[in-house]
């Protein structure tokens, strides 16, 4: 079985969106990031709700130093202050290299394996340099629970 059915649709993020229109995407297509497309469509980067938060909220000492913190290490004002500065940014400064992808055409074991081997929950779907979707381990695994209840092969 393929993708086509399976992938979600989003928006893409561009030069000039704030990390609020990132994290918004993210969230209502339920997917850690989005691709960064120049303005010809063309994938060059993503945007990732990870990264964004690593850059903002986690110093590398403090990543570091996990083991010994405490449970109260910053208080409830400290991010919302931190919030406010953060989502009114470009997305810009936070552009990593483009992600790994696949086809609407690729079978769900192929989506498996490019995840594990790349220690990702999720992939790009691109079909002929057109950004289409994305798939997640969630919709891979709903795909496979849907299997074990009926005869379909993947």
């Amino acid at each position: 079985m393929d993708l086509k059915s399976d992938m979600v649709p989003t928006a893409v993020a561009r030069a000039g969106m704030t990390v609020r229109q990132v994290f918004e995407e993210c969230i209502r297509a339920h997917t850690p990031g989005l691709p960064f497309c120049d303005d010809h469509g063309v994938v060059t980067g993503r945007v990732t709700l990870k990264y964004i938060l690593k850059r903002h909220y986690l110093p590398e000492h403090l990543v570091e130093m996990v083991k010994v913190l405490g449970e109260h290490v910053s208080d409830v004002d400290d991010m919302k202050r931190l919030a406010k500065q953060l989502f009114d940014n470009r997305i810009d400064s936070y552009i990593q290299r483009p992600h790994a992808s696949l086809t609407s055409t690729s079978s769900v074991i192929k989506a498996l394996a490019l995840m594990e081997k790349l220690d990702t929950g999720y992939l790009f779907v691109i079909d002929e340099g057109q950004y289409m979707g994305v798939i997640t381990l969630q919709i891979l695994s709903k795909k496979i629970l849907h299997y074990g209840k009926s005869s379909k092969p993947i």
